[in-house]
């Protein structure tokens, strides 16, 4: 069987903070640099369509020893209301986080705009987004399916409010909270479970904490941002696809090195931890109010079958819950999920993807409302395995890890897809190999 060894210092930047570090930086007074900014498809969207929304933005590439390229971005911006009108629809690809929060910046502009997006994201629920935005006094019009296209007729007169999220969502936290520094007072943001809060703590915001566990994100309207520069770590959402593989395979031991280690995004390590996964953290820091530090995982045949239904559970490992279902029916051939119907609305239905693909592996599935569980595997299927990656890179990366573990050689279709948020992939996984 393959081993995987090594040390990782290459993984994608934080796609979260590079998304909020660009749009920051539009609406801040000054010159932003962002550095080691993502090469990914997703972050480049926003790249773009703050380009084609008259904001300075240059990008550089920067060869490192072993052929890693890092990218910094220098932004220019004056203020607040510093973007100007499109002269034409504003393409977000397959990036939901790009259309969500820019609406948010988009509804505080004295003018009309159109955001769009792949055959994917155009089946997207975006009503999430307009309800806020709509209160706050902005026009936004959907499709009859209330998908996009958005169309957002943006006002300098947005109201302030409090508004409580229905569903635990950093993105449209996010974009309240940039629609909210355009507004005339304070707003106020209430949510039930915490969400990840990458905004909050690089925007300086106050930070209430409310009975019966809730909390309040205070955003103070119109106040000046200045620009400051932000460092993007590695990107722990993509680090969970290379753990796996350390924790899938006999005589495996990886270190990846420089990971955002923010509470909110790390969820999926203590569960794994607490299931007998070997994973040790080490020289945890912190820098630009963001914990980084290195994880070390290495093979666990003692490992139990994972279990999640706690709603603030779900809530913070959401992202990573393809690849934690695959390595626990790969590992234990069991798995449970309860409370995520959430997952239906991703780039992709990722509670019927899963289910379909491991059926197709011989693993016996329940699907629910919710969630889905695995409970054991039947005879494996000889020859190569057609899996779908239904458009989805965390489905195609998260059974990319099973062909490294099973049996079964699987071939996934539109693996492309992948460099939506992880390009080096597969190069990672080939330097491992030993």
């Amino acid at each position: 069987m393959t081993q995987y060894k090594g040390e990782i210092r290459t993984l994608p930047p934080d796609k979260s903070i590079a998304h909020r570090a660009a749009l920051i930086a539009s609406l801040a007074e000054g010159t932003t640099e962002i550095m080691n900014f993502s090469a990914g498809f997703d972050n480049q969207s926003t790249l773009d369509v703050l380009r084609s929304s008259g904001i300075s933005v240059v990008q550089e590439s920067i060869a490192e020893p072993g052929g890693n390229v890092k990218r910094n971005v220098v932004i220019e911006s004056r203020g607040l209301w510093s973007l100007k009108k499109s002269a034409q629809n504003l393409m977000c690809n397959n990036s939901g986080s790009t259309m969500r929060m820019f609406s948010g910046i988009l509804a505080a502009q004295p003018f009309e705009s159109t955001l769009v997006g792949d055959s994917s994201l155009m089946k997207r629920p975006m009503l999430r987004i307009a309800d806020p935005l709509r209160q706050m006094g902005a026009t936004i019009e959907l499709s009859p399916e209330n998908t996009a296209p958005v169309l957002i007729r943006g006002t300098k007169d947005l109201r302030p409010l409090t508004y409580e999220l229905p569903v635990p969502s950093a993105q449209v936290k996010s974009l309240v909270a940039f629609a909210a520094l355009h507004a005339e007072g304070e707003t106020r943001i209430i949510e039930s479970l915490p969400s990840r809060n990458h905004t909050e703590l690089m925007l300086g915001l106050d930070v209430q904490e409310l009975p019966d566990s809730k909390r309040s994100i205070v955003v103070p309207g119109r106040r000046p941002i200045i620009a400051r520069p932000f460092l993007v770590p590695g990107d722990p959402s993509s680090a969970c696809f290379i753990i796996a593989l350390g924790l899938m395979n006999r005589g495996s031991e990886i270190m990846l090195r420089d990971v955002c280690l923010n509470p909110t995004r790390t969820g999926y390590l203590d569960l794994l931890q607490k299931a007998g996964a070997v994973i040790r953290i080490e020289n945890a820091r912190e820098t630009g109010g963001e914990t980084i530090g290195d994880i070390l995982a290495a093979y666990s045949p003692s490992m139990k079958p994972l279990s999640i239904s706690d709603p603030a559970t779900v809530a913070n490992v959401i992202d990573e819950i393809p690849m934690l279902a695959v390595l626990s029916a790969c590992m234990t051939e069991g798995f449970s999920l309860h409370n995520a119907a959430e997952l239906r609305a991703k780039e992709s239905d990722r509670i019927s993807a899963v289910v379909s693909n491991l059926e197709r592996l011989g693993f016996s599935c329940e699907e629910y409302a919710d969630g889905f569980s695995v409970s054991g595997k039947g005879m494996a299927p000889k020859g190569r395995v057609p899996v779908e990656s239904f458009h989805d890179h965390r489905i195609a990366m998260s059974f990319a890890i099973a062909d490294k573990v099973l049996a079964a050689e699987i071939d996934i279709s539109d693996a492309a897809i992948i460099g939506v948020s992880f390009p080096n992939f597969l190069e990672i996984i080939e330097s491992l190999e030993t």
